[in-house]
C-alpha cells in the first residue's frame, strides 16, 4: 500500500480585535501529493507564514536577486512578481495575510520595509517568533493553533509598545482602493485624501510598499485570478476579464504573464488540485 494521503486545509478569521489589521489565519497540511512548484502571486496583503513540520522551500523570490533557501518561518512584502515554492509531496504550515496598514502595529515596522522581498520572520520580528513557532508546533489541532496565533499577536498589539496605523487620508485612500477593486483612477485617490499626487504616491512606498498605481494593478489582479479559482472551470476569461476592469481578454493575459509569469490557464491548470481541494497553500 502508499502512503497515505493527507490533504488538510483551513481558513478562520482572527479574534475581533484583530480584525482590519488581519485578514485571516489558513492553516495547511499535505502529505503523500504530487511534487510540484506552487506560485506565490502578488497579493494586497503582507504574508507571514509559520511552518509546522518541514521548512518553506523558495526555489525563487520575487525579487530576483535573493537566493533560493530554506525558511522555516517567512515573512514577506507587497510584491509585483510571483514566489516559485517547491513543494516536495509535502507542506505544513499556517499563514497569515496581514493588512498592509496593520504592518507599524502588529509587526513594528512599515510595509514599505518589506516591499518586494521575502525575509526570515525571526530576523524581522525577534525572538518572540521562535518562542510562538514552537507553541504552534506544540498546539495539538487547528484550533489550539490558531488560539496561539490570537493570544501572540494580540499581545504585540497591546503590549509590546509598537507602533500606530498610518494617518487617517491614507488609510482610506488604501480602503478605496480595495473597495473598488484597484478601479480608481490616483488623482481621484489624491483628492479624496487631500495629498497631492506626489505626496500621496510618497506615503503609499512608505506604509504599502507600492505606489497607488502599483498597488491598484495588485489589488485588480488579486481580484481576478480569485473570482477565477472559484471557476476552474470556466471558460469566459473575456467576462471575467471585462468584470474585473480590464480592457479586453489580451490585458489580462498580459498582466497574468507580467504578474504571474503565465497565463490565467495555465495557473488553473498548476493550481488545479489545491484549488479543488480548497487548499490555499502559501501566496
Amino acid at each position: 500500500m502508499g502512503a497515505e494521503i493527507v490533504d488538510e486545509a483551513v481558513r478562520v478569521a482572527p479574534a475581533p480585535p484583530l480584525r482590519g489589521l488581519v485578514g485571516w489565519y489558513s492553516g495547511y497540511r499535505q502529505r503523500g501529493i504530487p511534487a510540484a512548484t506552487h506560485r506565490g502571486l502578488p497579493s494586497p496583503w503582507l504574508t507571514l507564514i509559520l511552518t509546522l513540520d518541514e521548512p518553506l522551500s523558495i526555489a525563487a523570490h520575487p525579487d530576483p536577486g535573493a537566493a533560493p533557501g530554506d525558511y522555516p518561518t517567512l515573512l514577506g512584502g507587497l510584491h509585483t512578481s510571483p514566489a516559485l515554492i517547491r513543494v516536495p509531496g509535502r507542506q505544513s504550515g499556517v499563514q497569515l495575510a496581514i493588512n498592509p496598514l496593520g504592518a507599524r502595529v502588529l509587526l513594528g515596522l512599515p510595509a514599505g520595509e518589506l516591499a518586494g522581498i521575502d525575509v526570515h520572520a525571526d530576523d524581522a520580528l525577534g525572538a518572540d517568533v521562535s518562542e510562538v513557532h514552537d507553541r504552534l508546533r506544540e498546539a495539538s489541532g487547528w484550533p489550539a493553533r490558531f488560539r496561539v496565533l490570537d493570544q501572540w499577536l494580540l499581545a504585540r498589539m497591546t503590549g509590546h509598545g509598537h507602533g500606530h496605523m498610518p494617518a487617517a487620508p491614507l488609510a482610506e485612500a488604501w480602503r478605496r482602493l480595495l473597495s473598488t477593486g484597484g478601479r480608481i483612477r490616483v488623482d481621484e485617490l489624491a483628492a479624496a485624501t487631500g495629498y497631492s499626487d506626489r505626496h500621496l504616491r510618497n506615503r503609499f512606498r512608505a506604509e504599502i510598499g507600492l505606489t497607488p498605481k502599483a498597488a491598484a494593478r495588485v489589488v485588480r489582479f488579486d481580484l481576478a485570478r480569485r473570482r477565477l479559482a472559484r471557476l476552474p472551470g470556466q471558460s469566459d476569461l473575456a467576462g471575467l476579464a471585462a468584470d474585473c476592469g480590464y480592457a479586453d481578454q489580451s490585458h489580462l493575459d498580459r498582466e497574468f504573464a507580467a504578474l504571474a509569469s503565465c497565463t490565467p490557464s495555465a495557473w488553473l491548470a498548476q493550481e488545479f488540485r489545491n484549488i479543488q481541494s480548497g487548499h490555499h497553500p502559501p501566496a
